[in-house]
């Protein structure tokens, strides 16, 4: 049989997962097909659930259901939400044997509304980690400097992390650092580290919608001989930011700090790409598919990506550990004003308060079904 783009990703060392869920996903047998495909994980978060529960009639006699039994309404989202995750999980079980726990995860994110509380998000992702009770669940957490303490003491305790809206290098740093720091403390507490599990989710086409923003604005304040330059780097920075990023996780984890916890049986936490779908329709509509293909590394889009890469994407390694390239752009970009950092803290602050929005809808959405029950 024909091996599709998405196996062949695979075996150059590149895992693809789904951003969606939904009930009728799981239900229709249509997540099992995308398996078939080559999918090996999914991740999920609020703005999904939001899209899933209030556009569809799927979940309505669920809500009524619960509603009857006379649960709150953010009782009712945790039920409809773990059961989706636990089914899901199910589905991806076999792929996180066969691959001893490197693939076949669902993701569920902790309650944003907590992104900035240390305390509380691990009360959270303790709470739900035993109510999802399987293996091959990973628990969102943002990147905040409080997300940042969270995730050490949630892999100190043995639970797996995603953590999320990673757009700066130093972000990523931090991430990578916290889960060294917890997989080292559970080792210490005699805990299993080879079971532990770990992806670090940057976060890639805001990048260049944020960034493309501000250059249309200098090209359009420009003479006719510097246009072209400012155009030039459309669509280039969140590939170059991502790159960078990119060659520091290859030496993170082949430093001699990790290889000494790895003889132990630790994991590597994977570099994970995440928002990749292409938001510009002058852009391909898989470019951050394939600009961003590198061993060792997650890919998790949407459906419609997906089914663009399966339809015309081509499988080659893109991704380099040699940054100047990457460094370049930046520094043309930084020479126009334009600072990568600064953009990512304002993408990292904006992030949390849409997911923060998007949960918020989710609720409403439920309220608003459970009162027609």
């Amino acid at each position: 049989m024909v091996k599709t783009t998405v196996q062949e990703l695979t075996e150059i060392g590149q895992s693809i997962w789904l951003d969606y869920i939904s009930r009728s996903l799981i239900d229709t047998g249509k997540l099992n097909h995308m398996i078939e495909l080559g999918v090996r994980g999914l991740t999920s978060n609020p703005s999904i659930f939001d899209k899933a529960i209030s556009t569809s009639n799927d979940y309505d006699n669920n809500i009524k259901e619960l509603q009857r039994l006379e649960k709150s309404t953010f009782e009712i989202y945790d039920d409809l939400t773990v059961k989706d995750i636990q089914d899901a999980a199910d589905i991806f079980r076999p792929i996180y044997e066969e691959s001893h726990g490197t693939d076949g995860y669902v993701s569920l994110e902790i309650n944003p509304e907590l992104a900035y509380m240390v305390g509380e998000t691990v009360a959270e992702g303790k709470r739900l980690f035993h109510k999802v009770n399987r293996p091959n669940v990973l628990f969102k957490v943002p990147s905040t400097d409080q997300g940042f303490l969270a995730m050490e003491e949630l892999l100190a305790q043995g639970i797996n992390v995603n953590v999320t809206l990673i757009f700066s290098l130093q972000q990523y740093i931090n991430t990578a650092q916290s889960y060294i720091k917890g997989v080292k403390r559970f080792a210490q507490n005699k805990g299993d580290i080879s079971r532990l599990s770990s992806v670090a989710s940057v976060f890639v086409s805001r990048v260049d919608t944020q960034i493309d923003r501000f250059l249309d604005e200098k090209i359009n304040q420009s003479p006719e001989n510097i246009r072209k330059g400012l155009d030039a780097l459309k669509g280039k920075a969140a590939v170059a930011n991502a790159g960078i990023i990119f060659s520091k996780y290859k030496e993170i984890f082949s430093n001699q700090e990790f290889k000494e916890i790895q003889k132990k049986g630790a994991c590597v936490q994977r570099l994970l790409w995440g928002s990749t779908s292409t938001k510009n329709p002058d852009y391909l509509d898989i470019k951050y598919v394939a600009e961003l293909i590198g061993t060792d590394t997650v890919n998790t889009i949407p459906e419609k990506t997906l089914n663009a890469f399966l339809d015309h994407g081509s499988v080659k390694t893109t991704l380099s550990t040699e940054t100047k390239q990457y460094q370049d752009v930046l520094d043309k970009l930084d020479d126009q004003g334009i600072n990568i950092n600064a953009v990512c803290k304002k993408l990292l602050d904006d992030g949390v308060v849409a997911f923060e929005k998007s949960f918020s809808s989710l609720l409403n959405a439920i309220k608003q079904k459970a009162k027609q029950s």
